[in-house]
């Protein structure tokens, strides 16, 4: 209930003062479990991907965020679940889990972090984790924004990814993050300008 009204409210608001523009949003199943993966540059990014979604997203934060009750009581309400940085936070590796094996969608960011130049940077083995043990589909995203009133931000959907030619060929976690996030990469490089 309070994430659909929190959706519409950031829609109306972010839509026109960041002039988004969605691309590909058709590549995301209708159903069963996803993976949306997507370069990460600002705070912004998680609601301007659940805005332009076409499903209901949860998304891993960090901890600290939760650690007021009522901002962590609200994060939960909005589907956000705390993971700790730095750590194999197997609490998150098995709430993540059980929202796909339940079919819903996850939103990661695979590099982690923030990106300080803009650019899609180097992914963390985490999403690959999550790829490789559960039987969603992996749709990489990118995000193309300075977050700067009225100019144009792009947001834009790509393919699902072919999961089990890594599986197949035995990849580690990192090297299927690494693969996602060439994904984004391409995207990025066809997308920029």
């Amino acid at each position: 209930m309070l994430y659909h009204l929190a959706k519409n409210l950031i829609m109306i608001l972010f839509y026109p003062l960041f002039r988004i523009k969605v691309t590909g949003k058709h590549h995301i199943p209708k159903e069963g479990p996803v993976i949306i993966c997507t370069n990460h540059t600002s705070n912004l990014d998680p609601p301007v991907v659940g805005i332009t979604a076409s499903r209901t997203i949860y998304f891993m934060a960090k901890e600290e965020l939760f650690e007021g009750k009522f901002f962590g009581r609200l994060l939960r309400k909005v589907h956000a679940f705390p993971v700790k940085r730095g750590l194999a936070d197997r609490n998150a590796l098995r709430s993540g889990l059980k929202f796909l094996k339940d079919g819903e969608t996850l939103g990661l960011f695979p590099e982690g972090t923030r990106s300080k130049d803009g650019k899609p940077g180097q992914a963390l083995p985490g999403v690959g984790f999550f790829a490789l043990r559960s039987q969603a589909e992996v749709v990489p995203c990118v995000i193309i924004s300075d977050y700067k009133l009225f100019r144009r931000t792009k947001v834009v959907y790509g393919k699902p990814m072919d999961v089990e030619s890594f599986r197949k060929n035995k990849a580690s976690a990192k090297e299927m993050s690494e693969g996602i996030m060439e994904e984004i990469r391409n995207l990025y490089e066809i997308h920029k300008n």
